[in-house]
């Protein structure tokens, strides 16, 4: 991590641990614009930050591990895609419908706290993206499995601006961000609590069962992180179509064994609502599904796989990091 990304990641923790899993878009998200995180990935001369994927990481991931209800990635994102330092802007995760003369009919859905938002980037019909301005829009509600808003909107002839970006592989990149940190920061309060809790005598965290789950999901937390980063520096060279079907695969297989340990040296307490575990587990079984699932993101990979042949794999794997 270089200096700035070091000075980087100290702001944007406190920020995000002041605002936390209670933030709101209506009361906080001045203070998110304040310190220009939504131009994070804008271009300089756009009036943006111009930071590379890498910093994108480094700030993504601070928002899973404090649970941040505010949508920093997918507003850095959006900006960056549209090229706009104006409003705030957020993305959708599908859309089903068809463009013709620079018009969209159809739905797009899984707007990412759409509530509020001036524009949404979208995947297009075919491939790519598209821009649109939420102006006369009446978005559906719909929340995910973590109480977060994820609405639709159906439109007819309304205008929208190509983006040549997969839009869905780089919010796929973004879950992964923070689904990274979001598992480091369930293992540090499992860790903490099996040190703390007494059963029998002696802490939880001296029982080598105990030890053997928390090493496991050690291991599983590790795994996403390095997920996330070769992904964040497979962008930061240009492209990384599989370095990210490859990292979102492997970040939710963790999510599946990480939330089960962290409930499991939790017990009965971890499940409840005015404990502090949840917004992260909650948070984590909705990014499972968000941007694609672990059977997406597999078909995707083997489909390349097997279009190459055999004799290709290695050459290929090896390839990447050229």
């Amino acid at each position: 991590m270089s200096d700035e990304q070091r000075m980087l990641a100290d702001m944007a923790s406190d920020l995000f641990a002041g605002l936390g899993p209670e933030a709101n878009t209506d009361t906080h998200w001045s203070t998110i614009e304040e310190v220009a995180l939504t131009g994070l990935l804008l271009d300089e001369s756009r009036g943006g930050f111009g930071g590379s994927w890498e910093d994108a990481l480094v700030v993504f991931r601070l928002a899973g591990f404090h649970a941040l209800a505010l949508p920093v990635p997918e507003a850095a994102i959006a900006a960056a895609l549209a090229c706009r330092a104006d409003g705030r802007g957020t993305i959708a995760s599908a859309s089903d419908g068809q463009i013709a003369g620079g018009a969209f009919t159809g739905t797009v859905s899984g707007i990412c706290h759409g509530d509020g938002a001036d524009y949404i980037v979208a995947p297009a019909p075919g491939g790519g993206g598209m821009v649109f301005d939420m102006d006369g829009l009446i978005a559906a509600p719909h929340n995910n499995l973590a109480g977060e808003p994820r609405p639709s909107v159906t439109m007819s002839g309304h205008p929208v601006t190509p983006v040549e970006a997969d839009v869905f592989a780089l919010g796929a990149l973004a879950r992964v961000a923070q689904i990274a940190g979001a598992l480091d920061a369930a293992l540090a309060m499992s860790v903490s609590y099996a040190n703390e809790r007494q059963q029998f005598g002696r802490p939880l965290g001296k029982f080598q069962a105990v030890q053997q789950s928390l090493a496991t999901f050690a291991c599983e937390a590790a795994a996403a992180n390095c997920a996330a980063m070769g992904a964040a520096q497979a962008m930061a060279r240009g492209s990384a179509p599989y370095e990210i079907a490859a990292a979102k695969l492997r970040a939710n297989r963790a999510i599946g064994a990480g939330t089960a340990l962290a409930h499991q040296v939790h017990g009965a307490i971890g499940f409840t609502r005015e404990y502090a575990l949840h917004p992260f587990t909650r948070r984590l079984w909705a990014w499972r599904s968000e941007f694609g699932t672990d059977a997406h993101w597999a078909a995707q990979l083997g489909a390349g796989i097997v279009s190459r042949g055999a004799d290709n794999y290695w050459p290929d794997l090896t390839a990447l990091t050229g």
